[in-house]
């Protein structure tokens, strides 16, 4: 069984653990939806995410709890980046349907740190720049690990 493992070197996207089997993101998870993350220039954590029909909640239209999912790992990865944390709230406001097939593009950032309260949005929208879903959340660093003082949150 593959192990979580954490990043090496200096030029990695994320301090989290990583887990091969991440339903969101992991590569050896066959159920799993394989979303490649990436930092952009302003350390917001983007994807581009083309839904199946396998994750259809009504003909057509991706189930709500996927679409959550996805940008609550947007977020995550996000906060990973400062420290290592765990969605303790997570809000979702659906704006327009996503439909399977589409190409959409998912961006999360950390808004705000305070201790090891550290809130986080994210965004799904289409190729033409309309927003499908917004999220807000809030994570708590684990353990004794705070998040890095002084770096500015990326909007």
């Amino acid at each position: 069984m593959p192990r979580a493992e954490r990043p090496s070197g200096r030029g990695d996207s994320s301090r989290a653990l990583r887990h091969p089997g991440c339903f969101a993101c992991g590569e050896d998870n066959p159920h799993g939806l394989r979303i490649h993350y990436r930092r952009d220039g302003s350390g917001a954590f983007t994807a581009v995410w083309r839904p199946t029909s396998g994750w259809e909640g009504f003909r057509g239209i991706v189930h709500g709890g996927i679409v959550s999912t996805v940008l609550d790992e947007a977020m995550s990865k996000a906060v990973a980046a400062l420290c290592e944390a765990l969605t303790a709230e997570l809000r979702v406001r659906f704006r327009r349907r996503v439909e399977s097939g589409s190409a959409m593009f998912v961006r999360g950032w950390v808004t705000r740190r305070h201790k090891r309260r550290i809130q986080a949005e994210a965004t799904l929208t289409s190729a033409e720049g309309t927003e499908h879903a917004h999220a807000w959340a809030v994570f708590l660093a684990v353990g004794d690990e705070q998040p890095e003082p002084g770096a500015a949150a990326p909007r």
